[in-house]
């Protein structure tokens, strides 16, 4: 599935992935030369947390839809949502 999106306002189509790469680019570039610790679990965090709070306004917090959306079973989302204090 290769969806694209579109920028209210302007002519150019992007995609997530690259929108993705120039926030990565752009926070390395921020950063100087510092190495940043356990980036993983950080992008991770920075990713996930978002997602789900998307999703649960998109969904209207139906876990049965989020978990089809995300492709994981609703036990894995519940883990997810209890690890960000987001579990009604």
């Amino acid at each position: 599935m290769n969806k694209q999106m579109s920028l209210e306002g302007d002519l150019e189509t992007i995609t997530l992935k690259q929108v993705v790469k120039d926030t990565l680019r752009n926070y390395f570039t921020n950063i100087g030369g510092e190495q940043p610790i356990d980036f993983y679990s950080i992008l991770l965090e920075e990713i996930e947390r978002p997602l789900l709070e998307v999703l649960i306004n998109h969904t209207h917090y139906n876990q049965v839809k989020m978990a089809h959306i995300l492709g994981i079973s609703r036990g894995t989302l519940r883990k997810k949502l209890k690890q960000y204090g987001m579990l009604e």
